[in-house]
Parts: C-alpha cells; structure tokens; sequence
C-alpha cells in the first residue's frame, strides 16, 4: 500500500501574544462618590453630578505643602464677618485663637461642627481662647448661619479661597472638597497647633481644647 505523506505546517505564535502585560488595577481606596448621601460628605454642597472626569492637574491640589507651619506665623489677612464688618488677624492678638477653615455654611458636618463649638464656648473663654470659623461663604450665608445656630463667635467670608491658599488648607477627594483645618495660635500669633480631619468635623472642638487646656 501507498503511504501517502502529508506536509507538516509550522505554527509560530508571535512572542508578542506571550509577553503583553496584563493590565494593572490600581486601588486608590476611594468609595465611590455616588454611595455618598450628602450628609456623609460633611461638608460639601452637593448638585447635579458631573459626567465630566477630574482633570490629572485637579489631583496635586491633595499634595499642598502647608504655608502654615507648627512655629510659624500665618500670613495676616482682612476679611468681612457676618456683619459685614472688616475684621484683621492681628485683631485677635492678645490671647489664644482658634481659626478653623470649614467648606460651607448649612452642610451637615459643618452645622455640626459650629454647633460643637457653639456648645462648648464656654470652655473655650475659660481657656481664654478665641474661635473663628472661615468659608468661602459670602457675608448673607455667614450672617444667616450664625443667627439660625446662635453662633456667638466670627464667622469670616473668604469667597475667593486667597486666605485658604495662603495658609497652604490642603483639599480632600481630588480637590473636589475645600479641607477642613484647624489652627490654634497663640497669644503672639503663632501656630501651635494644626488639626486636619475631614470627616469627624466635631473631633476638632475635642483636640483644640485638650491642647489649650493643657498648654
């Protein structure tokens, strides 16, 4: 019988089908924004969500270097309050003052922080110790807020952020979220104290005055 020889076919896979990485995921441990309710940003006057994506550039708004440091002195400034009045830092020279940066009035993690320093004021004068609070909020929202609140300390409108730049207030999520910081200064006006936490808006009240009731 015949034997019949059929041709063999080398099947060369290019080595290009091997070596391509797989993709790499990278986890940025970031919940996603729409499993957030308004309350639980803290801070944050939520509206229609955007479609658009974060710029690259909005991510190095994270990495401010603080301009006010543990032994420095802020940059002074001059802002209205929530009459309207100008009201300078060097104003509060003399005794130890509390500056907080918050995003906005009528939020609820900064309607619970201003109502935790509201609450505890008393302790704060008996430290001898000033509060101001400051927003990028303008003089209405500011004066609104304080008499619905009964907030008996300055709330200061910052409405294009210069102050917040100033003193390096680093951003959270992306830049999305103003920071909320604070500052304990003393008598002299310098720093002594820097307190950053985003979203336990009420632990600020708890550190600033173990640290003024300890100094």
């Amino acid at each position: 019988m015949a034997s019949i020889s059929l041709p063999t076919t080398n099947h060369v896979f290019p080595s290009a089908v091997h070596s391509q990485p797989k993709p790499t995921f990278i986890s940025q441990n970031l919940s996603p924004v729409s499993n957030f309710s308004g309350s639980q940003f803290l801070g944050l006057k939520l509206c229609k969500p955007s479609n658009r994506s974060v710029p690259y550039s909005a991510s190095v708004k994270t990495s401010v270097t603080a301009k006010v440091t543990k032994g420095s002195v802020p940059p002074s400034f001059t802002l209205k309050d929530q009459n309207g009045r100008s009201v300078s830092l060097s104003k509060f020279k003399g005794k130890p003052t509390v500056v907080y940066f918050y995003p906005a009035d009528e939020t609820p993690g900064c309607t619970k922080q201003a109502c935790a320093f509201r609450d505890s004021y008393e302790k704060f004068k008996k430290a001898g110790a000033q509060v101001v609070g400051i927003s990028g909020d303008d003089v209405e929202s500011h004066k609104a807020f304080a008499a619905k609140y009964k907030l008996p300390f300055t709330l200061l409108s910052d409405e294009d952020n210069r102050v917040r730049k100033e003193w390096g207030v680093p951003g959270d999520l992306f830049g999305a979220l103003p920071g909320r910081q604070t500052y304990v200064l003393d008598k002299n006006g310098v720093c002594r104290l820097i307190y950053n936490n985003q979203f336990q808006p009420e632990k600020h009240i708890n550190e600033t005055l173990k640290f003024l009731e300890s100094a």
